[in-house]
């Protein structure tokens, strides 16, 4: 029997089953950090790209979450100024995948399997995953809420053949700061466009950002939740196989909080009205 989405989405909504180890990749040449499961060999991972203005302290929930669900997550703290290169940050989820697949990490119980590997990122470290995907075989890529990038993450978007998951906010679908239209529309290989109801693409940002003294970028606890699920769902499908996953790689589920765009096309001008014909609203 195919487990229920809803019932799924509210599981992986909340802390996985695994106590959490944290690492400094600085140990390893790299500033960054990593979280692991307490133990586990041939894990899954991700490396993960934060956005403009933040690091690796913005993501740590969602750093540690994953963890807690299995997989190894990494994440360079590097590219924070407010001039970041795109590119730089994209070289940077190469470099510490290529860590964490080639060391035993922890006390040495913990491994990473290199045919399970994926990259992800948030604003502008959504663009550099879709940069690194472009340039490293990895089996899975998870462009949540991608702002636009030099070099574009579009224009590579047809290199990329791994599946991915492109998510955007509902409040900014047709907003010239999200990416995620013509990065899903570029895609090389499958690709699940996902809008998140009621989100802004800087929601998914914790704690306090620099912007948001000036009413920008504010946390947004229900997106973040909803994006935790999405993201976790999707990696453990693609990355270990697990059908019982499937249901967030499929564009015709439905998954509470959020709704599958099956034609990115649609997204034109006037994004409300076109997502009220789409969804029949």
């Amino acid at each position: 029997m195919a487990a229920n989405p809803k019932s799924l989405a509210q599981q992986l909504s909340r802390r996985g089953p695994h106590s959490v180890l944290r690492g400094d990749l600085a140990l390893a040449g790299q500033p960054g950090v990593v979280y692991t499961p307490a133990e586990g060999f041939g894990l899954p991972a991700v490396a993960f790209g934060h956005g403009w203005l933040t690091g690796t302290s913005n993501y740590s929930a969602l750093l540690e979450h994953l963890a807690s669900w299995g997989i190894v997550a990494t994440a360079p703290n590097t590219e924070r100024g407010p001039v970041p290169s795109a590119l730089g940050l994209s070289t940077d989820l190469i470099t510490v995948l290529d860590i964490c697949t080639s060391v035993r990490l922890g006390t040495g119980r913990i491994s990473v399997h290199p045919d399970r590997v994926a990259v992800a990122g948030h604003g502008l470290g959504a663009g550099a995953a879709v940069l690194a995907a472009s340039r490293r075989d990895v089996a899975a890529v998870a462009s949540l809420f991608p702002a636009p990038t030099a070099p574009s993450a579009a224009a590579v978007a047809p290199r990329v053949d791994a599946p991915g998951l492109v998510l955007v906010g509902a409040k900014s679908l047709g907003s010239m700061n999200s990416d995620a239209v013509a990065v899903a529309q570029g895609w090389g290989g499958d690709v699940l466009l996902r809008s998140v109801d009621k989100a802004s693409d800087d929601g998914l940002v914790e704690g306090r950002k620099l912007l948001s003294y000036i009413g920008l970028g504010g946390g947004e606890r229900r997106t973040q939740q909803r994006t935790r699920a999405l993201l976790t769902g999707f990696l453990l499908h693609r990355l270990t196989g697990d059908k019982s996953y499937a249901c967030f790689s499929d564009p015709e589920a439905e998954i509470p909080g959020s709704e599958a765009i099956a034609d990115p096309a649609v997204i034109e001008s006037d994004p409300a009205a076109q997502i009220s014909q789409l969804f029949g609203r």
